[in-house]
């Protein structure tokens, strides 16, 4: 199935293990470049991240990058990274790429979101997050989250 009918079957989707399947299955599809070089890079910038090997990861998602600039998930995977060494500021300039170049990467919303969230910008996460909620509304714990950044907004101190 094409990333979007995956997507529209998301905007759908209620039951949480269908979300999960259909999640999956779009990331099946942006977790590959068609080129086996490249996803080599991927696969071990990957393995590097979840190994806490986050200036390796970022310099094999740097490959990516700069050789298929047009492949928004090493964007998002060097924004990952970034975000996990705690540099904010850069992993926020990756996700804006990834987004100019998928508009629908809901990994990448969430975790701008929860970058505006830390960052004290409640109605900056607030937006993400309604963007995130087009794509897919019933995404476990989100509408949670959404009442509470509104809730938050409402409050006397903002």
């Amino acid at each position: 199935m094409n990333p979007d009918d995956l997507f529209e079957r998301l905007r759908e989707a209620t039951a949480l293990t269908e979300i999960e399947a259909l999640q999956n299955g779009i990331w099946q599809h942006w977790l590959t470049t068609h080129d086996h070089r490249l996803d080599k890079h991927l696969e071990v910038g990957m393995r590097a991240m979840a190994a806490g090997d986050y200036t390796l990861a970022i310099a094999e998602f740097d490959v990516l990058v700069q050789e298929r600039p047009t492949y928004a998930e090493g964007w998002n995977k060097r924004a990952t990274a970034h975000y996990l060494r705690g540099e904010y500021r850069a992993s926020i300039r990756d996700v804006q790429e990834t987004l100019r170049l998928e508009p629908r990467h809901f990994g990448a919303l969430a975790g701008w979101a929860t970058m505006r969230r830390m960052l004290g910008d409640p109605a900056g996460a607030l937006r993400l997050l309604r963007r995130l909620e087009k794509l897919c509304p019933h995404q476990p714990g989100l509408q949670s989250q959404l009442r509470d950044l509104r809730d938050q907004l409402d409050s006397p101190e903002h």
